[in-house]
């Protein structure tokens, strides 16, 4: 019965903050791979999580090639939940890395943001925004499928 309870809970939980199209998001900051702050404003048109390497590794396939300001000239932001990566592997080798990447990258270590929205692992993310305003919200499993996607993004 506990049980029964406990996933009941759980999925009313997850409901509850699944994002409604028409829904402001709340502004957050965060720390790029630079140590740089982004705040998420009004002017961002796309935002891109990623809950997990896997995720992150599909976004990393897709820009392959693309030229650095690729995802700034289409007003999109990057959000990677590194939470689950350790302290250690992260400060020594994951973000020394990532400063070779040609896109900006917004670290969530607490996964106190990619939490807002909700999505499963191994995918990414898309939410379309206008003026902090949710439109439409979409995954990628498919690298392919992404850059499309970012292909056809107006600039």
């Amino acid at each position: 019965m506990r049980s029964v309870l406990a996933v009941f809970m759980l999925l009313f939980c997850a409901s509850v903050m699944a994002l409604e199209k028409g829904e402001r998001l709340l502004p957050w900051t965060l720390l790029d791979q630079f140590d740089k702050a982004y705040t998420l404003d009004q002017q961002a048109r796309i935002l891109l999580v990623a809950r997990n390497m896997t995720g992150a590794k599909l976004l990393k396939a897709a820009l392959e090639e693309k030229p650095k300001g690729y995802l700034e000239a289409r007003q999109a932001v990057f959000v990677a939940d590194v939470s689950r990566m350790p302290a250690v592997i992260s400060t020594l080798f994951a973000v020394p890395a990532m400063r070779d990447y040609n896109y900006r990258v917004l670290l969530d270590s607490q996964s106190r943001v990619a939490s807002r929205y909700p999505a499963a692992e191994d995918q990414v993310l898309w939410l379309d925004l206008e003026h902090g305003v949710l439109r439409d919200s979409r995954t990628f499993t498919d690298a392919q499928a992404l850059r499309q996607a970012l292909d056809q993004a107006q600039q």
